[in-house]
């Protein structure tokens, strides 16, 4: 197979001597920006956390572990004490300090950072000594620890020095030095990043994980954002790359049975919604003129039992799927069981639905979705049948540029998009069905949803420490949003990772890797 001239370059001028290990992954999507407090993407995700280090880490297991802290015990009911790893230092050779952590938990939570709905209920932290800090609370916090897992840690002299103390405002497209540079503790250290042209990491030589038996070989990680799947594949076939982690559903059984290549599978711990916008009082671009649909339950129902899910995984996402009626995923802690069955597929209902609600001709509204093949492919399906059942649903498929800044800022009127949830539920709850409020409450809150039953049992979760309880309240605050249909839930994936026989990776259930573990024979 002939690979893209273009791409043929790319390999050339990216070559290393023979006896390095480098590994090249190929996806659909581009990181964005560098700034690791600037998004709270899954995306970015994959890539700024192989640079920055985080307090709390997570094994292959996906079980909580040691970051750059060692160790971490309650101190009194509104702080946690962590005591740090000595001897970490940053790319630049500075080492890490507790002041490093301070400031970095400060700039997490204060705007425009998209993480700090992640760490909502931490007030700052404050240095005890020179290798102990104690993460301040509002209140006693049930999972401070698990929070902590995905908040980097960032040099305090480098972001003054490069003049960004404060987090990138990525909806307001602020470019700013850490858009394209990082400095942080990590396994790897960036090289270059060209947006939506490639993102080359560095081993960090320094870094204090290299001794543990887990620790891999890869001297070279090469990212790069290639949306068209025939590219992907033709890339990875033709040995250009190693590993693609979107291969397109239609070539899975014929990369399956490629001698050359390994395909990964599992369950997916995040899953996809429609997000309907529940805020305004007229719907963006319908033709229902001073009033919002969305804003009826009966609609809104109606949309779930229009949507034949078990066909779309079917048919479009070749099985590679499993139909959910859950908000979260029954792998969330305290998710019950029974949510994860769907409501029928009934377009007879739906239609009975809108006329009931008062539209029995039905109206017109855009759906908004990332242009990415197998999530295009979806919502063109839906679209074909809502438009069955008289919502003239209109497809408006768009970068991921243009369309995360929308769910973040809650303008779109009706989208399709995706969650990946920690195992504790509350940061899940929080983010999508808490009422919105910019200081860090339903920050994914796409349509701005908001139910003050939901809320007074929610913010609880953060501060119940008895596992049973806050079990059941999660059980509570799911089956009451099932009823009331905030989103409807459509489907979880099957993570698939295409890659070549001399790679191996750990595949998490959020569809990230490490690359610290990752080796090239």
């Amino acid at each position: 197979m002939k690979l893209p001239t273009f791409l043929l370059g790319l390999a050339l001028a990216l070559a290393l001597p023979a006896h390095a290990q480098k590994l090249r992954i190929a996806s659909a999507f581009d990181p964005q920006t560098m700034d690791p407090h600037a998004l709270a993407l899954l995306y970015h995700t994959r890539v700024v956390f192989q640079i920055y280090d985080s307090l709390v880490n997570r094994d292959e297991d996906y079980r909580l572990e040691p970051g750059i802290a060692l160790a971490w015990v309650p101190n009194g009911p509104t702080a946690g004490r962590f005591k740090l790893r000595p001897g970490v230092l940053f790319h630049d050779g500075t080492p890490l300090s507790v002041d490093d952590v301070v400031f970095s938990i400060e700039r997490a939570i204060t705007a425009p950072s998209q993480k700090a709905f992640q760490i909502k209920g931490v007030t700052g932290a404050r240095k005890v000594d020179d290798h102990t800090v104690d993460i301040l609370l509002a209140a006693p916090d049930a999972v401070l620890p698990e929070k902590l897992t995905q908040l980097a840690i960032m040099s305090r002299a480098w972001a003054a020095k490069h003049g960004v103390e404060r987090a990138q405002d990525f909806n307001g497209k602020q470019e700013t030095y850490a858009v394209r540079q990082a400095n942080g503790s990590g396994p790897f250290m960036l090289d270059r990043y060209e947006p939506d042209v490639r993102l080359v990491l560095k081993r960090n030589p320094r870094w204090w994980g290299w001794s543990d038996r887990r620790a891999g070989n890869v001297e070279e990680v090469t990212f790069l954002p290639l949306r068209s799947d025939a590219t992907r594949i033709a890339a990875l076939i033709s040995g250009e790359v190693d590993v693609v982690l979107d291969p397109p559903l239609p070539d899975l059984e014929r990369l399956r049975k490629s001698p050359a290549l390994t395909v990964l599978a599992s369950a997916d711990l995040g899953q996809q919604y429609l997000a309907f916008d529940q805020a305004r009082d007229e719907l963006e671009g319908s033709d229902v003129k001073g009033r919002n649909p969305f804003k009826d339950r009966r609609v809104r129902l109606a949309v779930y039992h229009a949507i034949n899910m078990e066909l779309i995984v079917q048919k479009v996402l070749r099985g590679q799927g499993v139909p959910t009626g859950a908000f979260l995923s029954p792998r969330v802690d305290g998710s019950p069981a029974e949510l994860d069955r769907r409501l029928p597929y009934d377009p007879a209902k739906a239609k009975a639905l809108l006329a009931e609600a008062g539209y029995p001709n039905g109206f017109a509204v855009p759906l908004d979705c990332v242009n990415v093949a197998w999530r295009e492919a979806v919502c063109q399906a839906i679209t074909a049948m809502l438009t069955q059942v008289g919502i003239r649903a209109q497809l408006r498929a768009s970068p991921t540029n243009q369309f995360f800044p929308k769910l973040s800022q809650g303008t779109t009127p009706f989208a399709e998009y995706g969650w990946t949830p920690n195992p504790d539920a509350w940061a899940s709850l929080n983010g999508l069905l808490r009422t919105f409020d910019p200081s860090g409450l339903g920050t994914f809150n796409a349509g701005r949803y908001s139910n003050p039953k939901l809320d007074v049992l929610i913010d609880p979760l953060r501060t119940e420490p008895d596992l049973t309880r806050r079990r059941a309240m999660v059980g509570t605050v799911l089956r009451l949003a099932a009823e009331d249909v905030p989103y409807v839930p459509l489907y979880r994936r099957t993570l698939n990772w295409a890659m070549a026989k001399k790679v191996k990776l750990v595949q998490w259930p959020s569809d990230t890797t490490e690359l610290r573990w990752a080796s090239v024979r």
